[in-house]
């Protein structure tokens, strides 16, 4: 049997499995290897890193990690054409901020929106509606809407080397997550189709709802209130809420994931985390320090050098980035 078995191995080879690259995507280096010998390190079980499957936990931010974040959050762009839409409604806005701003339609003005101007915007366009009608309104914008410098879909400005490392991982038995500052419902609405993560996989900013009753039938309304931001000390807090778990993998890409890459490390054994470094701006965009949008700070940097952690760029590890990109 020993010698058949032999035999068949020289004649057909090795499994497709061992001859399939994963991370097609992905350059050869320290990056697409620290993935591979991740995955090998918890999912065998001769190895004293070995993670049971039940705590195969990975978690990854969204803007700028799984998806383009420039020139501005693609939520805030959704809020944004909201408020035009909403205009006619409300004359008052051509002289009440920052809504007159937003009408001035000039780029440059809107760079000087504050966070509670932003607050202020996606609660206004967001709330005092039914869930359902909420998920309606997204669907019908990214049917149509696209990105500035690209020209395309929103939903196609996804990065295929995690899309690849998304299915990787749920391939050895890993649940991915979506851990975003990025408003929970919003991102929901397209979780499944765009990144294979079910909604209920998804934690984000979460705003308040109230329960009630419309035309005889039970309905969820959004509230204008803050339940829970998830950035920075907000995600560990979003992870504890939603799963109960330290994950064992972390992704992010801006100074908002540090405390979330922190908790992956807590979790002890040889967990992974990796940020991604915007520096191709011939392909995607080139920014970090400076930026407001995803900020990558230097004190980041050198935090991700002192912890050990894997920064991948996007120039030298990525072959590709978007899926439709030439192979």
């Amino acid at each position: 049997m020993r010698t058949l078995l032999v035999l068949l191995v020289l004649v057909v080879g090795l499994p497709a499995a061992a001859q399939t690259d994963p991370l097609p995507s992905w350059n050869e280096g320290p990056a697409k290897q620290a993935i591979l010998g991740f995955v090998r390190a918890t999912t065998e079980k001769r190895s004293p890193q070995y993670v049971p499957p039940e705590q195969r936990i990975a978690t990854f931010d969204q803007d700028g990690t799984l998806w383009v974040e420039q020139p501005l959050y693609t939520q805030l762009i959704f809020a944004l054409d909201r408020v035009k839409a909403l205009a006619p409604q409300h004359p008052e806005w051509k002289t009440q901020e920052p809504f007159k701003t937003i009408l001035s339609g000039d780029p440059k003005a809107l760079e000087t929106l504050t966070v509670q101007d932003i607050e202020r915007v996606v609660a206004v366009t967001s709330t005092g509606m039914t869930v359902e009608a909420f998920n309606t309104l997204v669907t019908s914008w990214f049917a149509t809407a696209k990105q500035p410098r690209f020209g395309r879909p929103y939903l196609q400005l996804v990065y295929q080397p995690m899309l690849e490392l998304l299915r990787y991982l749920r391939a050895n038995g890993y649940k991915t997550y979506i851990v975003t500052g990025g408003g929970q419902d919003f991102v929901r609405v397209y979780s499944e189709q765009v990144y294979g993560v079910p909604p209920e996989q998804v934690m984000g900013t979460a705003g308040k709802t109230q329960y009630g009753y419309q035309n005889g039938q039970p309905v969820l309304i959004k509230l204008p209130e803050v339940l829970l931001v998830d950035d920075k000390t907000g995600k560990p807090e979003g992870i504890h809420l939603l799963i109960g778990r330290k994950p064992k993998a972390a992704f992010g890409n801006s100074d908002g994931d540090q405390q979330m890459l922190e908790w992956a490390q807590a979790s002890g054994g040889a967990p992974l985390m990796m940020l991604v470094h915007h520096d191709d701006a011939e392909r995607e965009y080139a920014y970090g320090p400076a930026s407001r949008i995803g900020t990558f700070s230097d004190a980041l940097m050198a935090e991700a050098k002192k912890r050990g952690w894997t920064v991948i760029s996007m120039k030298k590890d990525w072959k590709r980035i978007f899926p439709f990109e030439e192979k």
